[in-house]
């Protein structure tokens, strides 16, 4: 991921925003170029992580998603439009993101993410971003990335809140400590039924906006080395009272 990749004249101009920011320059712009991102979810956190990647020039974006558009979908899932009703979701996302940014390579996983399939698919990459809406997938993920030493950007929402961290649990902190990773903030999945969908309490399309461009910052920031990821923090975000939290949390055992 951090191995130089030469940028054309068209890239310098495209991405001169980035460029000319001290934190990034020339060489965090060649990282994202090099840099391999795995998106769980082409729905409403990942269709705000995918445009915002794709525009910041991240050079290959991994979509996994076995759903297809729905009219119901539109109201959050910006990435889709209307045009795009009952085509396959990542088929959808990945023509959208090359009408957006020609120079990223897209590749496409229509399939349902579990146990056995995780594993190989997030070796391929260097990061994961999971913005799913089912407690199996989150869980085959973030078990996925920790054996692979992969970090893993994770956001939820509900109906007017979010939450928001980065996983790194293969590392260790200033002190030795190894770092905490997604069961030890949540142990096991909750029973079926006590989580309601989406389709079933509703939610405010403009939130996974929100939470979806700032998983999408921690990715940025992941592959160009700048800043502090939310590494242990666990970040609250009440769209109703507008106002954020960080929470620290780690390791159970």
């Amino acid at each position: 991921m951090n191995e130089p990749a030469a940028l054309s004249t068209e890239e310098l101009e495209r991405y001169a925003r980035h460029v000319v920011l001290p934190e990034i320059g020339g060489a965090g712009q060649q990282k994202l170029k090099r840099a391999r991102v795995l998106v769980l979810g082409a729905g409403g956190l990942g269709a705000p992580v995918l445009q915002y990647l794709a525009a910041a020039g991240v050079g290959t974006l991994g979509i996994v998603d076995d759903d297809r558009v729905s009219l119901s979908n539109l109201q959050r899932q910006i990435i889709h439009d209307t045009g795009a009703v009952g085509s396959a979701k990542v088929d959808s996302a990945k023509a959208a993101i090359s009408r957006l940014n020609p120079h990223v390579a897209v590749e496409t996983h229509m399939l349902r993410l579990d146990d056995e399939n995780a594993p190989a698919l997030v070796a391929r990459y260097d990061i994961a971003v999971d913005g799913s809406d089912n407690f199996e997938a989150r869980y085959a993920l973030a078990d996925a990335c920790a054996a692979e030493r992969r970090p893993l950007v994770t956001a939820a929402v509900g109906r007017f809140d979010g939450s928001l961290t980065v996983l790194k649990p293969f590392e260790t902190d200033a002190d030795g400590a190894p770092l905490p990773g997604y069961r030890d903030l949540f142990p096991q999945a909750p029973p079926p039924g006590l989580v309601p969908s989406c389709a079933e309490a509703g939610i405010v399309g403009a939130l996974t906006g929100v939470m979806g461009s700032l998983q999408a910052m921690e990715v940025i920031k992941l592959v160009t080395g700048i800043g502090e990821p939310l590494v242990g923090r666990l970040l609250l975000y009440n769209a109703l009272a507008v106002r954020f939290e960080t929470v620290r949390f780690g390791r159970k055992d």
